[in-house]
């Protein structure tokens, strides 16, 4: 059976790119705060970028602040990369990263939300409330999770790297949260559908959650404009097989004169690297 990351390792090896462009709408690129001023800027860098994406990532807040407009703006967007995926052959998958996390019965609602309405291939979930939050979501065999476990933003060690003791089966020794919460994924994800968010921008971090969890596939924000490294990001997460890793990139795709050409020497810069590290 296809499950996520089956249908994302086959883009990933079509259009040879780790690379996952963001689609985040900010009012401050808009010639207008409008819902369809945030479609049409979203809907140029799809056509723009889709060689070069292994994905697209919709950030869901930059079109619920239009309400019912924005969510229906999203829902264009969305039908606009499966049209790409068509039109080249190739399933680009859709993250949408709306960071969702509730209890059970709600979380049923989100991920239909989500992979029945939107059309989305996955979606990011906080995993504070425990296996029974996510459990809806991988229901739904080939859709994705990513969860979040260290992420790029200034505060995130308030909670995630707080030390823990030792965790009987997980772990010989202290480890910190956002370990434990990797750990927990390797063994939650039996059905090849569930990854990381891992920010770029602490590499020492995304090295221990590699080494946490050597298997799964990682969404890697933080690159460019917040300050991460390309080339030792991947150094630190790439797993065994050279891959393993979606490398986000917002801001510098979108606010670069020419996207397309932005997104080429992205994805082909990841290529070198690649290259680089294997030999």
């Amino acid at each position: 059976m296809e499950t996520f990351f089956s249908f994302l390792a086959k883009r990933v090896d079509d259009c040879s790119s780790l690379l996952c462009v963001g689609l985040d709408p900010h009012p401050s690129d808009l010639p207008a705060p409008t819902a369809g001023a945030a479609r049409d800027f979203c809907l140029r860098l799809i056509v723009a970028t889709a060689p070069y994406a292994a994905a697209f990532k919709p950030n869901a807040a930059f079109f619920e602040i239009y309400g019912p407009e924005g969510w229906a703006a999203l829902k264009e967007i969305i039908v606009a990369i499966h049209e790409q995926s068509d039109r080249l052959g190739s399933m680009i998958p859709v993250i949408l990263d709306a960071k969702r996390g509730d209890i059970a019965s709600t979380a049923e609602a989100y991920a239909r939300s989500a992979f029945e309405m939107l059309g989305a291939h996955a979606i990011t979930l906080s995993p504070y409330l425990g296996r029974d939050s996510i459990d809806p979501f991988l229901a739904y065999k080939e859709k994705g999770v990513f969860l979040l476990c260290k992420t790029s933003n200034p505060g995130a060690g308030d909670f995630q790297d707080l030390d823990l003791a030792r965790v009987s089966g997980l772990s010989q020794g202290p480890m910190r949260l956002y370990e434990y919460v990797a750990q927990l994924a390797q063994t939650w994800n039996i059905g090849n559908n569930l990854g990381l968010v891992v920010g770029a921008t602490q590499p020492e971090s995304l090295e221990r959650v590699r080494a946490a969890a050597p298997d799964l596939w990682f969404l890697v924000p933080g690159v460019g404009s917040q300050g991460g490294e390309l080339e030792t990001a991947l150094k630190a997460g790439l797993r065994g097989d050279n891959k393993g890793m979606l490398i986000n990139v917002s801001r510098g795709i979108a606010r670069a004169g020419d996207p397309a050409k932005a997104a080429a020497e992205l994805r082909d810069e990841i290529i070198n690297i690649q290259y680089t590290l294997k030999h």
